[in-house]
């Protein structure tokens, strides 16, 4: 098995959930007492959220360089907000970085969707980095809250989900912005925030844990090698 590097602490949360799901399926894929070869490399997420957008940058890249430096035959960022500097990574790096909306678009191509909801941090529903690369790179129509519904959504996943378990309001906002994408002709709805997958959710429409997917992903390409 090759060693997946993981940068990570977008929130703790998140990473923690990815180091759990990558080391079940690689338990369930090779049996007994199986665990992943892994790098994580963590970062303190109020450091990230305080500092200015180059210095998160800096923060980030050096980091990634850290997991490819230990040992690491691809990297991942474990948040989809993290995908932002996803581009000035994969520069930085001699190694492949496994993209979170590569690997959602092949699960939403797998299920024969072509029209999706978004739903995330602001920056992951209003930036190219994830929505504009399902769009562009795998012909995806991508739906996303109106603005004052993404800045609402945005402050439940900063202000109570990355902090402490979500409370029965916090599922019923959830379950109302998947149905409101859903009547606007979604058929599907990305979860693009691990945190979001923390959340209760009967709903309205499949759902893509985008988190999930991702983790998965690096179990496979960890065990089947690298490919080109």
């Amino acid at each position: 098995m090759r060693t997946i590097g993981i940068v990570g602490g977008f929130s703790w949360h998140s990473t923690a959930a990815y180091y759990r799901r990558i080391n079940e399926r690689t338990a369930e894929r090779l049996g007994g007492h199986a665990s992943a070869h892994l790098v994580l490399r963590s970062l303190d997420f109020a450091e990230v959220l305080t500092e200015d957008a180059r210095e998160a940058e800096r923060l980030i890249v050096a980091a990634a360089r850290d997991v490819e430096r230990a040992g690491a035959a691809f990297a991942l960022l474990a948040a989809n907000t993290a995908h932002r500097w996803a581009s000035p990574v994969e520069r930085a790096l001699t190694i492949p970085l496994l993209h979170i909306a590569d690997t959602t678009a092949v699960a939403v191509a797998r299920a024969g969707l072509s029209r999706v909801g978004l739903l995330g941090t602001r920056g992951t529903m209003e930036g190219d980095f994830v929505g504009g690369r399902l769009r562009e790179r795998h012909e995806l129509d991508v739906l996303v809250p109106d603005a004052s519904e993404r800045a609402e959504l945005h402050d439940l996943i900063l202000g109570e989900l990355t902090l402490r378990a979500p409370s029965p309001a916090a599922a019923a906002f959830l379950a109302a912005a998947v149905e409101r994408l859903v009547a606007r002709g979604a058929e599907g709805v990305v979860l693009g925030c691990t945190e979001l997958t923390l959340v209760p959710l009967d709903a309205a429409a499949p759902t893509f844990d985008s988190a999930a997917i991702h983790a998965d992903a690096a179990v496979e390409l960890a065990l089947s090698g690298l490919r080109s």
